[in-house]
């Protein structure tokens, strides 16, 4: 049997099409990232930016773990947060008259990170499945605990500060700027991003989805599946430093919160949520945390509430997440048949947020009865105005629920009906 040599003349034309594709959305990503900032000119606006160029790097290096290993860790808060010490500490050695470059400084938190996953690694990757999960929840707390105990290098309760405007300035940039941050975070997140992704097509990668799948069967073969969770672990703790260093960067702050079990918490609930299983599910996830914890908490004091309710939901209904959701809904949309029944899923979408209406009314006049010092007994939908105190706003709400479910229950139908050839 002989090798043929295929050229790119006799390339297949999906093949072509397929590489030119993802051109494209690479090309998309980093236009997205360079023009971000000339749209959206505020300060605040930028810091969001940065914030969410400084998740997506953290959320995808989680989802090397979770979505390419399949191990769930409740400890990655520990290597962002080692990475965000480590560059603080040294933006302050550099204060000092440290001949280092601010821009590198997280490249720097990234391989303090992967220094102490080394040392941690081995025997967090030891065992996967549930001991892993523990193993990971176990250190995290040691750490959080460590930090709050040892004042002189994490600062207690009130962290370490340190000022990014300093050391040399070549071309005028000082990182002072909102501006200037920004887009140094995003040159990190476009090439961390882009090795993230050649990562998982390598065959280290393949290697550990394999180890994902059946590890007994990679056992077979003549690989060591801890040694692959290993080395993948030390490559996500990387990632996950240089993300804390950028965050380092922005804020100008570290404090022990940065280890805590509710940050690793996060960090699995947007990755799960945006979805673990497609490469640029966690980027989704990323952004919605920080749209989540930045304006959330201003809306609304059941914020909480509703991010649990969203995560049992994703669980329950949709496991591959906002991802696996979206490219449904593109095969759907490509489709003819589906354009001409829109009014009928128009109506479907409809009536089903009226049905549900009442549960999120009810939430609010809860909290509102609950805080009644915070907050005003009132609250406005559709232009009403619902008191709390008053039963006719329950009942009322609760009537509106049950015509919502009426609606939908004969929007199915009409839509069952359509649908049939």
């Amino acid at each position: 049997m002989s090798l043929v040599r295929v050229t790119s003349a006799q390339r297949p034309p999906d093949a072509a099409a397929h590489i030119g594709g993802r051109l494209a959305l690479w090309g998309g990503y980093a236009l997205v990232l360079a023009l971000a900032p000339l749209w959206l000119t505020s300060s605040l606006s930028q810091s969001l930016l940065s914030q969410m160029g400084i998740a997506i790097i953290v959320c995808l290096s989680y989802n090397l773990l979770l979505g390419q290993g399949g191990m769930v860790s409740f400890g990655h808060a520990v290597y962002s947060g080692a990475g965000a010490f480590l560059a603080i500490h040294t933006l302050n050695r550099v204060t000092g008259g440290w001949a280092l470059p601010v821009s590198l400084i997280p490249l720097l938190g990234g391989l303090g990170s992967a220094a102490l996953a080394l040392l941690l690694g081995w025997v967090t990757t030891r065992r996967a499945g549930t001991p892993f999960a523990m193993i990971t929840f176990g250190i995290g707390e040691l750490v959080w605990a460590a930090a709050l105990v040892l004042p002189d290098l994490f600062g207690g309760e009130g962290g370490v500060s340190g000022n990014r405007v300093t050391g040399s300035a070549p071309f005028g940039v000082t990182f002072g700027p909102p501006i200037q941050l920004y887009y140094l975070i995003a040159l990190y997140t476009l090439v961390c991003t882009a090795l993230m992704y050649v990562l998982t097509r390598t065959p280290l990668g393949r290697l550990l989805n394999a180890v994902r799948d059946n590890p007994q069967r990679v056992a077979m073969v003549g690989y060591n599946p801890q040694q692959v969770r290993y080395l993948v672990f030390v490559m996500a703790a990387f990632f996950a430093g240089v993300g804390g260093g950028l965050s380092a960067l922005h804020f100008e702050l570290v404090s022990a919160e940065v280890f805590s079990a509710h940050r690793s918490g996060l960090y699995l609930l947007f990755t799960f949520i945006g979805g673990s299983t497609f490469f640029f599910g966690p980027i989704l996830g990323a952004v919605l945390m920080v749209l989540a914890l930045s304006l959330l908490p201003g809306l609304t004091p059941a914020w909480l509430l509703y991010l649990g309710v969203i995560f049992l939901a994703m669980v329950m209904l949709a496991p591959g997440g906002l991802a696996a959701l979206l490219v449904a809904l593109w095969q759907r949309v490509r489709q003819i048949a589906w354009w001409r029944q829109w009014p009928q899923r128009l109506a479907l979408l409809t009536s089903a947020l009226l049905a549900i209406s009442p549960l999120w009314v009810w939430a609010e006049m809860t909290f509102r009865l609950q805080l009644a010092d915070e907050l005003p007994p009132t609250l406005s939908l559709l232009g009403l105005t619902l008191d709390a105190h008053s039963p006719t706003s329950w009942l009322g709400s609760g009537l509106l629920g049950g015509l919502g479910a009426g609606l939908w229950w004969v929007s199915r139908r009409w839509l069952a009906q359509k649908e049939r050839p």
